[in-house]
């Protein structure tokens, strides 16, 4: 009898320690954006709402995407230039009859820039070669019905800022936005001089094919269980972050205004190039506490690395730009392809306290000048205070306490059962301890 019950408790617990490994099962979905049309020389900038994406509860693991042709083969940066895709979450209405921009409110990230950067995924160039995964325990949680308002569904918008570099004059000068290159009268560059359906300058005479491309995007998931999985929060940082302190003597709140862009000059002539290095960098207060799981930094050609400092001037994160060296996607030369990441262990954790100052530090190559460039930083923090993930058996209980006498009880059997065939092998001799 004993022995069956036994049997019977190890089934129990196996087959709850098979649910729950199957709910944390990662799930893959590959996807693509709708057509989008290029030709010599031509920017598209556009928002793409309600795109294919997994629906439910869910966790997210990780989200990749790269540019490919109509057959799928990657396209190169140093023919269409990724500037960057943004994914955004939203809630919109159900069966909105009208324009779904006019009826939805975007879900934002965590912080810190009130202005902007709202996105939940979003890289540039180094799309290909940078890691988005996230380990386990952790996952992105989206999808909970308690959080989506009566009425409303929950949607992704998807940008893609894509330029056709392909005869322009000045390939490096059309990638970085430079106001001239495009007919504007502005001096210097950025995202202004570079919107949707504006040209670079071609070469004379240049005549090319137009070529039709899609962001193809790579979804991991696993269904919410929130026994097993830690949600993670999402902050996007930014160097040129200008932070109003908070004063509570005169009511003031502490408030971040992103400028996502800003120039890099040249340096004065007769300085060795490598004394040629613009640093900029930002220090503010840090709202929350918590685990750092994941951290990236984002920026464009002239990067040489951007690193993330806690006070005291210890290291939270160092993210540096891998270069390509070749001429295949992936491996573009003069482009940055992939950024490092940093993935602090249960072994050496990073964490950030909360109003502990930190300070954002990029620095950029200036023996050329650049314009529009940009120096990101994405982070993923767990609360240092989660509510505790119970375990095999603290889940059986919450699920099975009612059993609990009975466990207890078939415990007491066993170990009376097993004394006394103790005692009946010990008077029967040694032969039995072989």
């Amino acid at each position: 009898m004993a022995a069956n019950f036994a049997m019977i408790m190890v089934t129990i617990l196996a087959l709850h320690h098979q649910t729950t490994a199957a709910t944390n099962v990662v799930k893959t979905e590959v996807f693509r954006s709708p057509e989008i049309v290029m030709e010599p020389g031509l920017v598209s900038n556009k928002n793409y709402f309600n795109i294919d994406f997994p629906r439910g509860h869910i966790g997210l693991k990780s989200f990749n995407a790269e540019l490919v042709d109509e057959r799928g083969n990657p396209v190169p940066l140093h023919e269409i230039y990724l500037h960057h895709w943004v994914l955004n979450r939203y809630f919109a209405r159900k069966n909105n009859s009208i324009d779904v921009h006019d009826d939805l409110s975007i879900v934002r990230n965590s912080g810190i820039c009130e202005n902007g950067l709202p996105q939940y995924f979003g890289v540039g160039a180094e799309t290909r070669r940078t890691s988005t995964h996230i380990p386990h325990p952790y996952a992105i949680q989206v999808g909970d019905p308690a959080t989506i308002p009566a009425g409303y569904e929950e949607g992704w918008v998807l940008n893609v800022h894509a330029i056709d570099t392909r005869g322009t004059d000045d390939k490096m000068g059309c990638t970085e936005c430079r106001c001239d290159l495009y007919g504007f009268s502005a001096s210097g560059g950025g995202l202004h001089c570079c919107p949707d359906d504006s040209r670079c300058r071609l070469k004379q005479g240049f005549r090319g094919e137009n070529k039709t491309i899609y962001l193809r995007y790579t979804v991991k998931y696993v269904d919410w269980d929130s026994s097993s999985i830690i949600p993670l929060d999402i902050y996007i940082l930014d160097v040129t972050d200008v932070w109003t302190k908070a004063d509570q003597s005169k009511g003031i709140g502490s408030t971040h205004h992103c400028k996502v862009e800003y120039g890099v000059e040249s340096c004065a002539a007769g300085v060795e190039k490598g004394g040629c290095v613009d640093t900029k960098s930002v220090s503010f207060s840090f709202p929350v506490g918590g685990d750092v799981v994941y951290g990236v930094g984002h920026q464009h050609a002239g990067g040489v690395g951007t690193t993330l400092y806690g006070q005291g001037g210890r290291t939270i994160c160092s993210s540096k730009p891998i270069y390509g060296k070749g001429n295949e996607a992936g491996n573009e030369a003069g482009f940055i392809v992939g950024m490092s990441t940093c993935y602090p262990t249960p072994a050496a954790p990073v964490k950030i306290s909360a109003g502990e100052t930190l300070t954002l530090v990029s620095n950029y190559s200036s023996i050329e000048s650049h314009t529009g460039v940009m120096a990101l930083f994405y982070l993923l923090l767990a609360h240092s205070d989660p509510k505790p993930l119970p375990t095999l058996a603290s889940k059986f209980m919450m699920v099975h306490e009612f059993v609990w006498p009975i466990v207890l009880l078939g415990a007491v059997v066993i170990a009376t059962v097993v004394a006394l065939k103790g005692r009946i092998e010990n008077s029967e001799g040694y032969e039995a301890m072989q």
